[in-house]
């Protein structure tokens, strides 16, 4: 079989190396060959000078187009039956290739999805690694899933090509729509988790924050597209709905006590409840990193703000064409 890595890079040459390293490193089952396709999405910087110094295909945009352009171009010229994403920031552990492929053995499977882990110090980044291990706990409870990230991910070809590959149009979560769309057409996508990938997290608040904020604007445009998605997805707990509902009731009744004082007793109490549905991620983190576990009321507001307000946003301002 043969299998083609395929990793978008913009202005990567902080993390190229290490990347490509970890990918031509792979320890690969004998029936297996790979070939690496790295597409620069018209980087400023050295990441094409580096990446040349690697045994691996090198494709060039002028200009920057956005990773699902650069993802489009890598699947054009892909040659391998199973297709896998990585970006140029993460670090495939040595059987991420073979972990990547375990599932495709079933030939109804169309697609897979492995995980992050990270060996970052900061508390942002260790509240983002267990943020996942949360949503990674949903995932495991499913025979299917209907979204796959493609920082560790798997797609047959013939699939990948048949739905016309990545919306071009979305600039953010683009994985999201392909997946949700692939989804739609009935095909059986699965969750691998032993098909790890080493990343780089928002290691600041101010960058989670940022990164939140543009979750939600691109999500609010998706789900014009896929509404029932909005009741229900596979990766996206529940309880995460009820907070945006809970800060945005918060902020409303904070704002309405400055002219009615007794409002800020129900700002009060809605705080209170936002605080109880903490309680679920708060056990489960006390057991993995007790300073994450203090902080952690903290960042899932902030996450439930920055994801409210994106999606506000992005109901006021669709994208045209989208």
């Amino acid at each position: 079989m043969k299998v083609s890595i395929i990793i978008p890079a913009l202005n990567a040459s902080k993390t190229v190396q290490a990347c490509l390293t970890a990918c031509v490193q792979q320890v690969l089952p004998a029936t297996v060959q790979t070939e690496i396709i790295l597409v620069d999405d018209g980087s400023t910087d050295n990441t094409a000078e580096l990446a040349q110094a690697f045994d691996i295909r090198l494709l060039r945009h002028k200009a920057a187009r956005g990773a699902a352009a650069a993802r489009n171009t890598g699947i054009a010229a892909a040659q391998g039956e199973v297709i896998l994403f990585t970006d140029a920031d993460c670090v495939p552990r040595q059987n991420w290739v073979a972990e990547m492929l375990r599932p495709f053995t079933n030939p109804t499977v169309m697609g897979g999805k492995g995980i992050y882990a990270t060996e970052q110090p900061q508390l942002t980044a260790r509240f983002v690694q267990i943020e996942y291990e949360d949503k990674y706990d949903l995932l495991r409870q499913q025979p299917a899933i209907d979204f796959i990230d493609t920082y560790s991910a798997a797609y047959r070809a013939a699939v990948l090509r048949a739905c016309g590959g990545f919306d071009e149009r979305i600039r953010y979560v683009e994985d999201q729509d392909l997946s949700f769309r692939l989804a739609e057409q009935g095909h059986v996508m699965v969750f691998q988790p032993t098909a790890v990938v080493l990343h780089q997290h928002s290691d600041s608040l101010g960058r989670y924050v940022r990164k939140k904020f543009m979750i939600g604007y691109w999500k609010s445009q998706i789900m014009r597209r896929y509404p029932r998605r909005v009741v229900k997805d596979s990766h996206t707990p529940q309880v995460l709905k009820l907070q945006m509902g809970l800060v945005a009731l918060t902020l409303g009744f904070l704002a309405l006590s400055l002219i009615f004082p007794l409002a800020s007793l129900m700002a009060l109490l809605l705080l209170a409840l936002f605080f109880l549905t903490t309680l679920p991620f708060l056990g489960k983190t006390w057991t993995k990193d007790r300073a994450v576990c203090l902080a952690a009321p903290f960042f899932l507001w902030c996450r439930a703000l920055a994801l409210g307000l994106g999606y506000a946003w992005g109901m006021l301002r669709p994208q045209p064409g989208v």
